[in-house]
């Protein structure tokens, strides 16, 4: 890779202020999108949230919280019957296996979520993501949780040419500014649901559109 200069460089770093700045006037008082009081429902929604959207996930949580009300409970529970209250999540018997069997983990870790990503990955079913969205919303540590908006996104603004979300994750941190990761994160998955959506992105109507490259490139 050729070495920018440093015209091309603080081109680039402004105008990744110019997104942060816009992100930060359209995005305002973001929460996580999945509901939870105690971290272990947290790490069970994410787990949920495989190829299932956060919505879904709020719903049959809503629900499946209010039966299992800790973490014993999710620890003894039967698979069939934890799999006929997950169902409408997809892929239910794996994900009713993740749960039940992190929940007998966390027992013998004295119910307590580790805050270390090597530590979170250990657990079943939770790979970098999900242990990122563990570490930046229970922890407040600051992290790039790449899900599928971020992805798409980060390419169509072309702060990244990667596909890999773990590359993705790396560029993005040397990237962006540390204090704007969380937000960051919850920002564009918002926009991506919103606006920059996979099949019919609304240019048109983007707030970004006066800067986002693809866009001004389809239009050049």
């Amino acid at each position: 890779m050729m070495k920018k200069d440093k015209k091309s460089s603080k081109e680039f770093d402004d105008y990744v202020k110019d997104i942060l700045s816009l992100l930060d006037k359209n995005y305002l008082d973001l929460k996580c999108s999945l509901n939870y009081k105690e971290p272990y429902e947290l790490l069970f929604s994410a787990i949920l949230s495989a190829q299932c959207t956060d919505i879904r996930v709020n719903l049959i949580t809503k629900n499946l919280f209010e039966k299992y009300k800790n973490i014993n409970d999710f620890a003894n529970v039967e698979s069939n019957d934890l799999e006929k209250d997950i169902k409408s999540a997809g892929f239910y018997r794996n994900k009713a296996k993740n749960i039940i069997l992190c929940a007998k983990k966390l027992i013998e870790l004295n119910n307590k979520i580790p805050d270390n990503i090597l530590e979170l990955k250990k657990f079943p079913g939770v790979g970098r993501k999900t242990a990122n969205v563990i570490r930046s919303h229970v922890f407040k540590i600051p992290c790039i949780v790449v899900d599928t908006h971020v992805k798409r996104i980060s390419n169509r603004l072309k702060l990244t040419q990667k596909k890999d979300p773990e590359k993705i994750e790396f560029e993005l941190m040397n990237i962006l500014p540390e204090n704007n990761w969380l937000r960051f994160n919850m920002q564009i998955i918002n926009h991506g649901r919103k606006i920059c959506s996979a099949r019919k992105p609304d240019c048109k109507n983007c707030f970004l559109n006066k800067i986002c490259k693809t866009f001004i490139e389809s239009i050049i």
